[in-house]
């Protein structure tokens, strides 16, 4: 039992850049307190002791805002963010790795008994808000953007949006490695050119963070141009491109009558919203 304690504590220093201490996480997270007591009830409802499994349940959701039917599967590592207004139905199956945040429901929508609740495989994601409904599975490392409601299978690696969800990001082995080299080329150009890239990944559904990707890559072939062009001049006998190209900071885009510097900037971004 401890070592799955350890284990929790570890996934969420992996998961959550907020965490500061073993302590501030046995005392302060509503989601593992959530999970330790759902281990429990689902034990005594294994067991059919029903009314104590949803009696343990219930209090369980009275101490931390989050419902989880005592008949749910919970894979390893499993963790709930912030985790207010969380509901997981009766049958519904969690792998491992699998990371929710606030408001996200695991609903049913039949009636009838037997399997009526989704099923996560390992490394899913799902967004704040986020409506997972009926008996479908979320392939491996699929992700849901906050908000939406899911009514079908997801394959894996997909990333789901909208309302209904619609898938916007499949892509085979290759093209994830040939996105890994283009991401590989923003990268160097972006700290090149002094900002950080951290919000242009070409997967990302976000149209601002695609348009400043497709910024950053004609960038990158502008340079590259550039490059070869004053190395053929130099060959010929001139003397071009001598000084490297200037470095911008962050600061001079900024209000000069605030004190905002980068590390701010990065601060007051938030990952949930």
């Amino acid at each position: 039992m401890f070592e799955r304690i350890k284990e929790d504590i570890q996934s969420v220093f992996h998961r959550d850049p907020a965490a500061r201490s073993t302590m501030e996480i046995l005392f302060n997270y509503p989601g593992l307190h959530a999970i330790w007591l759902h281990r429990l009830s689902h034990r005594l409802w294994k067991a059919n002791w029903l009314w104590l499994a949803r009696s343990l349940s219930t209090f369980s959701r009275w101490l931390t805002g989050i419902e989880i039917h005592p008949g749910a599967t919970l894979g390893r590592r499993f963790f709930i963010d912030h985790g207010m207004g969380v509901v997981i139905g009766e049958t519904a199956e969690i792998g491992n790795d699998v990371t929710i945040y606030h408001g996200v429901t695991l609903g049913g929508t039949s009636w009838s008994a037997g399997k009526r609740h989704p099923t996560l495989m390992d490394n899913v994601v799902i967004g704040a808000g986020a409506k997972v409904l009926g008996p479908i599975t979320m392939g491996k490392g699929a992700k849901v953007g906050s908000n939406s409601v899911v009514v079908r299978d997801v394959p894996d690696g997909a990333t789901v949006i909208g309302i209904p969800g619609r898938i916007v990001v499949q892509k085979s082995k290759g093209e994830k490695e040939a996105d890994k080299e283009k991401n590989g080329h923003r990268e160097k150009i972006a700290k090149k050119y002094g900002f950080d890239a951290y919000a242009v990944a070409s997967d990302n559904p976000d149209p601002i963070a695609h348009a400043i990707g497709m910024m950053v890559d004609h960038v990158h072939l502008i340079d590259t141009k550039v490059e070869e062009m004053c190395k053929a001049i130099n060959k010929m006998g001139g003397g071009v491109c001598g000084e490297s190209l200037p470095t911008l900071e962050l600061e001079e885009f900024c209000n000069q009558d605030t004190n905002y510097t980068n590390e701010q900037a990065k601060e007051s971004f938030d990952p949930h919203i």
